[in-house]
């Protein structure tokens, strides 16, 4: 706790100080330009690994960066959603997965969670994730399995955001792209969901623009 603290001064004495007109402007509102949606993991900084200061990024955070489909759950994924697409006009959503996801690895081991029933709850929503990890890649085995799993529900995830009645209606009106990521964090690389090519390929500086309405579109755009 008293590193946190150590911290926190520094950021008033130093940082805050030197950012003040920053900080003052964020103070009137937000406008950010992306709804990140990430796991919950401490190895995991949106605005570092994104280059992003305040204000640019509204960020959805949970175990296994899960999106419930829309009225499977009362937990605040839905209202997050909501208010960055209806309330904040964000164009762009991500969903980033990582390498070595806990939450991941307790899908494909969920008989393990016998003393963690809330997360295996939660883990519930990642379900369609865990089926099509052992009936679609039962020759994996060890980190290549967990890999796999880590890409698939980034896009099962994607799927489940499409549920959502102002996703579906900002996608129809052209006003919205779906990216998908995964960051993996041994060696600061991020990938990018190619549906051209079906698979995740480091991150192209180039954006890719969504097609007609009803066409998913996971691809990954530098931000």
């Amino acid at each position: 706790m008293q590193k946190l603290i150590q911290g926190l001064h520094h950021f008033q004495s130093n940082i805050f100080s030197s950012q003040r007109e920053l900080f003052e402007r964020l103070a009137h509102g937000q406008s950010p330009d992306a709804l990140f949606i990430t796991c919950s993991d401490s190895r995991i900084n949106p605005n570092l690994i994104t280059n992003t200061q305040p204000g640019e990024l509204f960020i959805l955070r949970n175990a296994g960066n899960i999106i419930p489909p829309h009225g499977a759950a009362n937990g605040g994924e839905g209202a997050t959603i909501e208010y960055a697409v209806a309330a904040l006009g964000v164009r762009d959503i991500i969903v980033c997965g990582h390498s070595h996801c806990g939450a991941m690895n307790g899908l494909l081991n969920i008989d393990s969670l016998g003393e963690l029933p809330a997360v295996r709850q939660w883990l519930s929503h990642a379900e369609a994730t865990r089926r099509i990890a052992k009936e679609n890649y039962e020759h994996l085995s060890g980190g290549a399995l967990l890999t796999a799993t880590i890409e698939e529900n980034v896009l099962v995830q994607l799927e489940n955001l499409r549920t959502h009645p102002t996703v579906a209606a900002a996608l129809s009106r052209g006003k919205l792209s779906l990216h998908g990521w995964v960051y993996k964090i041994e060696t600061g690389e991020v990938f990018a969901y190619d549906p051209e090519q079906e698979q995740f390929l480091p991150l192209a500086a180039k954006v890719r623009v969504e097609p007609a309405p009803g066409v998913p579109v996971l691809a990954g755009q530098s931000i």
